[in-house]
């Protein structure tokens, strides 16, 4: 290529950097995708009857929604979608929700559903909230359940440049601190944290609020050690609530 022709095509490329931060930096840079990709960070089914049935119910609601109007969208598993509805209208009621939780979703899952959505189309939300990845953790490596997840803002970002994300890290596992899970699920929280730029992506870790000094949870705050009851639900809601307000400008 003669020089000239090269030098206008750097600047080109330069000045697209500078006007798209989609181009600028990709997302998660230091969760960066390898080959082969582990199952967390490939587009995939879950091959569970209810996973199914809860997709095509969210088929029927999105088909049925003006998705123009949602500003706040929440994507994540069975933790999201179990988001007592009373809680749920009286923190989000007033923001134009969508909640797309998928009970026994994985990263997979998310990705594949990802896909299917009108995002960066019809469905433009400001803010997008983001938890996953903890169901990854009975059958992958925390390293692999941390890029399904850097994959899946990856995605979220190219799609819908526009709308920031905020990264929840998992929730804690398990009655004990020693439970095993737990350090699984610090390992993974680590390296999702790594996301956030501060600019388009953000992280929130709430589980610590969740727990005591010790690492114990009560089976008041998650009833199965995982899920949470109302009373979890509530500190989960008002821990997200103060970068929820500022990202979305309210």
């Amino acid at each position: 290529m003669p020089f000239p022709t090269r030098l206008a095509s750097l600047i080109l490329l330069a000045g697209l950097a500078a006007a798209s931060p989609a181009l600028a930096q990709v997302a998660c840079p230091e969760l960066p995708a390898r080959q082969p990709m582990p199952p967390t960070a490939v587009p995939a089914t879950v091959p569970i009857p209810y996973w199914r049935e809860r997709v095509e119910e969210l088929d029927r609601v999105i088909a049925a929604t003006d998705l123009s109007r949602i500003q706040l969208l929440f994507l994540g598993d069975s933790i999201t979608q179990g988001w007592f509805p009373s809680l749920f209208q009286q923190f989000y009621g007033h923001r134009a929700p969508l909640n797309l939780g998928v009970g026994t979703d994985g990263t997979q899952g998310l990705l594949w559903r990802l896909n299917r959505l009108p995002l960066g189309t019809t469905l433009r939300p400001r803010l997008a909230v983001v938890l996953i990845g903890t169901n990854n953790l009975l059958f992958a490596s925390p390293d692999d359940v941390a890029l399904g997840v850097a994959e899946n803002i990856r995605l979220i970002r190219q799609r819908s440049p526009a709308t920031r994300i905020l990264l929840v890290g998992l929730l804690p596992r398990g009655a004990s601190g020693a439970d095993p899970l737990r350090a699984s699920i610090a390992q993974v929280n680590a390296r999702i944290a790594r996301c956030a730029d501060n600019r388009s992506v953000f992280y929130a870790e709430p589980g610590p609020m969740m727990v005591d000094a010790s690492g114990t949870m009560s089976n008041q705050i998650a009833f199965d050690y995982l899920h949470p009851t109302m009373v979890g639900y509530a500190i989960l809601s008002a821990a997200l609530e103060p970068q929820i307000r500022a990202l979305l400008g309210h």
